[in-house]
């Protein structure tokens, strides 16, 4: 069960959530192995995923004009990187994994923590993964089944996603290095794709094709409904997710306290130079009514400018999204990790493997629950209801960051930031919450939030009261034996509030 009143033992010179600046004190905890260039990676990696690929058309539909398209997709990168900066802070203020659980926990206490853990566990990050998952099987699939006119089955589509889930599951079982070194190889070859796409913008620029970014036309039918433009920033921020990725795995991050900003500082600046680029170079070959009706910009990009090589594209597209899904799956083990370690979670999910060092079982319990959301859905919808719970909780962490400056002052902080930006970020998140729904009331948001709430009302009852229910006791119970009995053994890593349990 989780203790509300930890933090009010704490002084200036220990980190918050039990951490220590050096953590070889502890009996068995996660190793640092992961450097500034991978952590470099991972931001880079997460964000530049299916989103580049897919996104530039809901942005254009709602904004109805190229350039403010272009406009939204630069705010979209102004505010990752705002967020990132209030993230920076936080997350070298309490270097452990955990991230919005964390922040949430310290700044406003247990309940609202459980509250986010319960919508990301099972909704936010799962679903992230399965939706970036199943755009790898779409591409994948388009390998063996070329013909326009035979189209891959459903069936196999869901085969390979599972199959890249499965096999990201056993590469991140192995070692973190093992994760980050994929997270590095991934990155690269994804780069290559949006530097071939942004080469040929180039040259098109060079050759007059400006016809749809030339200023003087570009913003030529701009919508003037100021609410509808926030689901053209949930597709953009969508591109962009994961700029807070590295904040779950502060813990594994070498020398945390200069690595995190400066991968903050490098890597999202790059993805947003990358993406204004990427959509000018879309513009220089696609009229807006040609990038509308794509449902693959990039592929039908590349169709029209590459000819027989045009299979490159499809291809590094499925090495983008398995590298963002790695990423994702890598930090939502990591949150699913922390959440069971202050008891909001069954026990089982924290314990780390001795041999591998590795949050073996929340891997696979995250997994697990994205293999079952392989299912079909509207993209769109996806996108719009994860942005809708996630900004909500992203702002919230941010105004716990400004809240904590206030309540505890006195907490070791190796960054400190202007309040104005987690302020910023912070309004920026409530327009962003409630435009979509002012622009269109629908009975789906109300669901949404309805989810959201629910994890109070199971707060109470099931954390802070202990209520217990025999089935997931019997669960946790074969799971030790079953783990008891394995090669490896796990151990629950060690903090403030349990001691470690060897099997």
């Amino acid at each position: 069960m989780a203790k509300g009143n930890k933090v009010e033992k704490r002084n200036v010179n220990v980190p918050p959530n039990g951490a220590q600046d050096d953590t070889s004190n502890q009996k068995e905890s996660l190793q640092r192995n992961v450097s500034l260039i991978g952590g470099i990676a991972f931001i880079v990696g997460s964000m530049i995923g299916s989103g580049i690929f897919i996104s530039p058309k809901g942005v254009l539909r709602q904004t109805n004009s190229v350039g403010m398209s272009l406009v939204v997709w630069a705010v979209c990168g102004a505010v990752a990187m705002l967020g990132s900066l209030s993230y920076a802070e936080l997350g070298t203020m309490m270097p452990t994994s955990g991230g919005e659980f964390s922040y949430m926990k310290d700044g406003f206490g247990p309940p609202l923590a459980f509250m986010y853990s319960w919508v990301a566990v099972l909704l936010i990050k799962t679903s992230s993964l399965s939706a970036i998952s199943t755009v790898f099987g779409q591409y994948a699939a388009e390998a063996f089944y070329s013909s326009p006119e035979c189209p891959p089955p459903v069936y196999v589509i869901k085969m390979l996603t599972v199959t890249a889930i499965v096999l990201l599951i056993v590469i991140n079982c192995i070692s973190s290095k093992s994760a980050t070194s994929l997270q590095v190889a991934m990155t690269a070859a994804k780069l290559f794709a949006l530097v071939l796409i942004i080469c040929v913008g180039i040259v098109r620029i060079f050759q007059g094709h400006t016809e749809y970014i030339s200023p003087s036309v570009s913003f030529d039918g701009s919508s003037t409904r100021i609410f509808a433009y926030g689901i053209a920033f949930y597709q953009g921020l969508w591109a962009y997710d994961g700029w807070n990725q590295l904040n779950y795995a502060v813990e594994e991050l070498q020398n945390p306290y200069k690595n995190l900003p400066r991968a903050v500082m490098i890597g999202i600046p790059l993805v947003t130079i990358v993406y204004l680029l990427t959509n000018i170079a879309y513009f220089t070959v696609l009229s807006p009514d040609d990038l509308l009706a794509s449902n693959a910009v990039a592929v039908t990009f590349a169709n029209r400018m590459l000819g027989p090589m045009a299979w490159i594209i499809p291809l590094c597209v499925c090495f983008s999204t398995f590298g963002a899904s790695n990423g994702i799956l890598f930090t939502a083990a990591r949150l699913a990790m922390v959440c069971s370690r202050e008891g909001h979670m069954i026990s089982i999910v924290s314990m780390v493997n001795v041999h591998r060092k590795t949050p073996m079982a929340a891997l696979i319990f995250e997994g697990v629950i994205a293999i079952v959301m392989v299912i079909p859905n509207d993209f769109d919808s996806l996108v719009n209801y994860f942005s809708f719970t996630s900004w909500m909780f992203y702002g919230l962490s941010c105004l716990a960051h400004i809240v904590l400056r206030f309540t505890h002052p006195e907490w070791k902080r190796p960054i400190r930031i202007p309040l104005v930006i987690p302020l910023l970020v912070v309004i920026f998140s409530i327009y962003l919450v409630l435009a979509p729904v002012i622009d269109d009331p629908s009975l789906p948001w109300l669901f949404a939030a309805l989810f959201v709430l629910a994890g109070l009302f199971l707060y109470f009852p099931f954390v802070k009261m202990g209520l217990r229910i025999k089935p997931f006791d019997y669960i946790t119970l074969f799971m030790q034996q079953l783990l008891q009995s394995a090669p490896s053994k796990f151990v629950a890593p060690e903090d403030d509030s349990k001691e470690s349990t060897d099997l």
